[in-house]
């Protein structure tokens, strides 16, 4: 699927981002956070390893539509929130 991430096009599938995303490891999760196998990542660190950019180039909302259009789901953790309290992500 083609989507554009800080100005810049990218093709992705969801299968190889799982794939780019196997061997990291995940942060805490805090703000906006995506399920990607059985783990929870922030998305700006999922930006950040599928796109190869610093974080600070993109906003977690470009990557959250990116990667939802892909079929993956897309949470909200409360900032010092428990990562039992998730939210659906508007």
């Amino acid at each position: 699927m083609r989507c554009v991430i800080a100005r810049f096009p990218f093709d992705f599938v969801a299968s190889e981002v799982e794939a780019m995303m196997s061997g990291v490891r995940a942060e805490p999760a805090v703000g906006p956070c995506a399920v990607i196998g059985r783990r929870t990542f922030p998305v700006k660190q999922v930006g950040e390893v599928i796109t190869r950019q610093d974080r600070r180039d993109f906003t977690a909302a470009e990557v959250t539509r990116a990667l939802r259009a892909l079929g993956f789901t897309c949470v909200t953790h409360p900032v010092g929130g428990a990562a039992g309290a998730a939210q659906p992500s508007v």
